[in-house]
């Protein structure tokens, strides 16, 4: 088995390679408007890390989200292509139950949160028991709004640390981990786990949209 994880949903661009046992690669970049721009150069460096080429990978993982639109599609469409090209299998998995792995890896139990920047002003979040085990389906609110639901619990990712007043006890990681998300990916491939289809969770309507009552120019 060789993992090729990618995770574009947060302003991390961010891959690794996974054998089945553990991480062979991994690069992790921090820019929010340069996914498109970061992705295929950290694939073929970790790949040119490893030894390896793209022919050896047997299946893609994919953050599928959620998140901002653009970001989220570079790394959708980078893993299914990849998929087509590779006639390999692609494996959906929640962003959020990446970072939440990885805050199992840095020592966190459970209960806690995960919330993402959604922005404007919002957090993408879900509840989790434990590293493995979400509560419910992910959601996008404006903090003040959710104070009730997550109060009492550590919190981890940027959109806790964006707003401390309602996650006073906000912790790492902050960026998604395409290391943590393959390894999560692996554990669920060998218990025969089901997986999400590569496609986005937006949680809501993307910012560009078709005006209304909009005047027609051409001719009938």
């Amino acid at each position: 088995m060789l993992l090729l994880a990618v995770d574009t949903a947060t302003p991390a661009v961010t891959v690794a390679l996974h054998d089945g046992e553990s991480v062979v690669a991994e690069s992790s970049q921090v820019d929010a408007r340069r996914h498109g721009e970061l992705l295929i150069p950290s694939v073929d460096r970790i790949l040119a890390e490893a030894g390896l080429k793209l022919d050896a990978v047997t299946g893609i993982v994919v953050g599928v989200g959620p998140g901002p639109y653009t970001g989220l599609r570079v790394g959708l469409v980078t893993a299914s292509t990849f998929a087509a090209v590779l006639g390999v299998p692609v494996h959906g998995v929640c962003t959020l139950d990446g970072l939440a792995y990885a805050a199992g890896t840095a020592g966190i139990e459970g209960p806690f949160t995960v919330a993402t920047d959604a922005r404007r002003k919002e957090v993408y979040w879900a509840r989790y028991e434990d590293p493995r085990t979400r509560v419910g389906e992910p959601a996008v609110d404006r903090p003040a709004e959710i104070a009730e639901q997550v109060a009492g619990v550590p919190a981890v990712g940027q959109g806790a640390l964006l707003y401390p007043e309602v996650f006073p006890d906000a912790r790492g990681p902050e960026h998604q981990s395409a290391a943590a998300l393959a390894s999560l990916a692996a554990e669920r491939l060998a218990a025969g786990a089901e997986f999400l289809p590569p496609t986005p969770l937006y949680l809501r309507r993307p910012d560009a949209q078709v005006p209304k009552n909009y005047k027609v120019v051409t001719p009938q």
